[in-house]
């Protein structure tokens, strides 16, 4: 039984040349070693297994250690991690396949016990998420915590975290990445930067529409800096609700921002429908809309299984479609949805921490 014929049609990419429009989505899973949240060769297993997608979007990365908001989530930026990076983008680009590293900053989603000698997370306002929890290691062991109150952003702090971003990139590069996808969704600095009711801020970064998409905007130019235009892309979740997230302008934001991207030549544009985190599905007249602001290639992501991605292609509203809890337990997606094989069930209990089990065991087809 053949799948929808859409996924399975080549793609140009930026720089790349896709072979099928199957994305496997950026997918936290907390398994770098340690100490030093280092990628280890159980990761580089993990990644090859799912070489067949037509682009893997690693899981996100944090640009700093003032940038991490869960533990044994990896890093990008000392030489042990881009070190360890390089583990993995061998292993896919030896199993055929394209990697893209998704640079991250969670802002105020974290917890001092994560920060460099124990200080306050940092955010666009002094604003605590009081939903948000963070992943620490405890004495008794790891669990989840309520975030802490962070602390504002000195305007004059800001151009260090653009340089982060920077220097991640060339990490990222070294590293063997083919592709950067910078990270401007689900609640996390940039994105609070977005946002109405997280930046309150009264200098050049907040305030108006412009202004709030400011640091997105040097963010990514410093990416293109490192590694051109058309090996970039950007991630985005309009509506999205988690996190203490509620923008008025989310739309306005968004498609201010894609036509940006737009002007920019970026390779991609990923948007996450925000129905999984509780906020409303994104509209048919949203996704015109943004096809109509951002000529490149845009990739869809969020409740998609093989037969509504294709459609999603077809109406022309998406270039690729990208796939996450799928992924998690189905190593040969692209082979299972071409086939019309049925998908394992992934388990929840086993996402976030461990070690192989849940990881890298989830069986393939047989050949």
């Amino acid at each position: 039984m053949q799948g929808p014929g859409a996924l399975f049609q080549p793609l140009r990419l930026g720089r790349l040349e896709l072979p099928n429009r199957i994305v496997m989505a950026p997918l936290t899973r907390s398994r770098a070693a340690q100490p030093g949240d280092v990628p280890s060769p159980m990761n580089a297993r993990y990644y090859a297994q799912r070489a067949g997608a037509g682009l893997i979007v690693g899981e996100a990365t944090q640009i700093s250690r003032q940038g991490q908001g869960y533990a044994f989530t990896p890093g990008l930026y000392s030489d042990a991690q881009e070190r360890g990076w390089r583990l993995v983008t061998d292993a896919v680009h030896a199993a055929g396949g394209r990697i893209a590293a998704q640079l991250w900053h969670v802002g105020r989603i974290s917890h001092h016990l994560l920060q460099e000698g124990g200080q306050a997370p940092v955010a666009p306002s002094a604003l605590r998420a009081e939903h948000g929890e963070s992943f620490v290691v405890l004495p008794e062991g790891p669990r989840r915590v309520p975030c802490d109150a962070p602390r504002e952003l000195r305007t004059e702090e800001i151009p260090g975290i653009v340089a982060d971003y920077a220097h991640a990139a060339e990490r990222a590069l070294r590293a063997g990445f083919d592709m950067l996808e910078l990270h401007s969704a689900n609640g996390y600095l940039l994105h609070q930067f977005l946002a109405t009711n997280s930046n309150l801020r009264g200098d050049r970064y907040g305030g108006s529409l412009h202004n709030r998409a400011r640091i997105v905007l040097e963010a990514l130019d410093a990416l293109i800096g490192v590694a051109g235009a058309d090996r970039v892309g950007v991630r985005v979740s309009p509506h999205f609700v988690r996190h203490d997230i509620a923008d008025e302008q989310t739309e306005e934001m968004h498609l201010y921002l894609a036509g940006e991207f737009d002007r920019r030549g970026v390779a991609y544009l990923h948007t996450v429908d925000s129905s999984w985190s509780g906020g409303p599905s994104l509209s048919e007249d949203f996704h015109a809309r943004l096809r109509r602001a951002y000529g490149g290639r845009i990739i869809v992501c969020g409740g998609y299984d093989a037969a509504s991605g294709a459609a999603r292609i077809e109406q022309g509203l998406a270039d690729a479609v990208a796939y996450g809890r799928a992924y998690i337990a189905n190593p040969d997606l692209v082979r299972r949805m071409r086939e019309g094989a049925a998908l394992n069930a992934p388990d929840p209990s086993t996402f976030y921490g461990g070690a192989e089990h849940g990881y890298v065991d989830y069986p393939a087809l047989p050949t």
